[in-house]
């Protein structure tokens, strides 16, 4: 819980400070803001309305182009056809029937020299001084051109018409008058103009009334912050809001209270890294008491079982032994070995850490290990999955220590399996991941990662296990720079013991 640090209540400036009065003149502010915010957005408003007509007038234009080059289109294939069989009275009724769209002026079909052949409204009487009807025989394409007929400004599309052969045999003419062109964008453009004076004046009102209702406004929200952490409220934080003045005022207050936050935080950080320090002194205390323990045991029991199991070998040798005699002995020379094992696994639980650092290659580590764990796995009748990819990246260890750890996991492995174990390898530019799983009842309900790898705790039958595999595990994991977990799957368990690539500091600093 953050202590709450008693700060004087002096709020006599803020509380009895005159409310500012606030004329409708208008102020140095208010003209800043005219000056470099409304007009430019008028300014930049008129030039998009003006940008936005031109490209509607464009576009209006285009359209009424494209809707005359339809009609010269649609009426070009029965006026062909008709001219193409000398009937001139079908092409005067194909030319009479365009007029039914209400867009279409006029319409004529001249031959390929420019000559009229039949017309209906207003169009062109000859051709043959114009360039459009050798622009159609060169490109067989349709022609667009503005010309003045009868005193009108007149736009015309040229379509050529084709014979059966595929030959230009004349053209078609549509026509409409010019100022159809400007007179449909003539009301949108007084629209859009009004629309844009509207739009200024609620810009300069929305301007004018922001300020003047907003400034103080915003002003006495911050003295209403100050006021709340000035009671003590150092949680609390200023809204930015307001003009830029008064959020750079918000902004330093908070930046403050961060500051304050910040060395809250530290002061925390450190009480908790001087409680990870107590706690880790502790635990190296306990492992000076067991490797002290261990050290004696080792020194006590180890002449005297070398001893007891040589002497059991010379009388096995000896052949003398009747059966339960020899099974009696095997017996004795089990329970040796389960105690050496003992204090071997003491020694190595209290063996400091990474003695023998040099680079290692991870394939070569873990099938060494699996050579060596190769007897117990015939004899249990277990089979071995391995997946161990090609390419494995070189690192820096103690080849002893993992081996240790990696020994130690497969043993478990394999005393939990009922038919067989796996082992999973994998690795990137930092980790090195090894999973180690079996088919066997997996981890008991109720015991975490911190109560599996405690020293001497151990799921197995008396006489069946230490309890230090699993805490030299961790220990090596620790070591490594790396992190061990564990966790039941779909029928068994599986361990992760995943090592860092990069050099640890520890081993970096004994192997210079």
């Amino acid at each position: 819980m953050r202590k709450k640090y008693s700060v004087k209540n002096n709020t006599s400036a803020v509380e009895q400070q005159p409310k500012r009065r606030r004329g409708l003149g208008i102020s140095g502010l208010q003209r800043t803001l005219l000056l470099f915010v409304v007009l430019p957005l008028v300014l930049l408003t008129a030039l998009g309305i003006r940008f936005g007509l031109e490209q509607a007038n464009q576009f209006q234009e285009q359209r009424l182009k494209n809707d005359l080059e339809l009609v010269g289109r649609a009426i070009s294939i029965p006026v062909g056809t008709a001219l193409n069989n000398g009937d001139i009275a079908a092409v005067e009724l194909a030319l009479e029937s365009v007029f039914v769209l209400g867009e279409v002026y006029g319409a004529s079909v001249f031959d390929v020299d420019g000559n009229r052949i039949a017309s209906a409204g207003v169009t062109e009487t000859d051709l043959t001084r114009s360039v459009i009807p050798q622009r159609i025989r060169t490109t067989g394409e349709g022609q667009e051109a503005f010309s003045r007929v009868a005193g009108r400004n007149l736009f015309s599309h040229f379509q050529p018409l084709f014979d059966t052969a595929g030959h230009i045999q004349g053209l078609v003419q549509i026509t409409r008058r010019a100022s159809d062109f400007g007179r449909a964008l003539q009301q949108l453009t007084v629209i859009a103009w009004l629309l844009w004076g509207l739009f200024s004046l609620v810009i300069l009102a929305s301007v004018l009334l922001g300020h003047y209702g907003g400034v103080g406004r915003y002003v006495d929200k911050l003295l209403a912050h100050m006021n709340r952490v000035a009671s003590g409220d150092w949680d609390h934080r200023a809204a930015l809001n307001g003009p830029q003045e008064v959020a750079s005022l918000a902004r330093g207050l908070n930046h403050m209270l961060d500051s304050i936050e910040q060395a809250h935080r530290e002061l925390d950080a450190h009480r908790a890294a001087e409680t990870r320090l107590v706690a880790k002194l502790k635990d190296n205390e306990k492992m000076v008491a067991i490797g002290s323990m261990a050290r004696g045991i080792a020194h006590e029991l180890g002449a005297p079982l070398s001893v007891i199991d040589g002497r059991a070998r010379r009388l096995e040798r000896s052949g003398t032994l009747n059966e339960q005699q020899q099974r009696n002995l095997e017996g004795v020379r089990t329970q040796v070995s389960r105690l050496t094992r003992t204090v071997r696994q003491l020694l190595d639980y209290c063996r400091p850490a990474a003695t023998q650092a040099r680079m290692l290659t991870a394939s070569v580590l873990i099938q060494d290990v699996i050579d060596a764990i190769s007897p117990e796995l015939e004899t249990r009748g277990c089979q071995l999955e391995l997946q161990l990819p090609p390419g494995l990246p070189a690192f820096i260890a103690d080849a002893g220590r993992l081996e240790l750890a990696l020994l130690n996991l497969l043993r478990n492995a394999l005393q939990a399996a009922e038919s067989g174990i796996g082992v999973w390898v994998a690795a990137n530019s930092r980790w090195l991941v090894i999973r180690i799983t079996d088919d066997g009842p997996g981890l008991p309900a109720g015991c975490s990662l911190a109560t599996l790898t405690e020293p001497f705790f151990t799921t197995k039958s008396p006489g069946e296990g230490t309890g230090l595999g699993l805490a030299i595990v961790q220990a090596v994991a620790e070591e490594q720079g790396g992190f061990f977990t564990l966790s039941n799957r779909g029928g068994g368990c599986e361990a992760c013991l995943a090592l860092s690539l990069v050099p640890h500091k520890t081993i970096a600093s004994e192997d210079a």
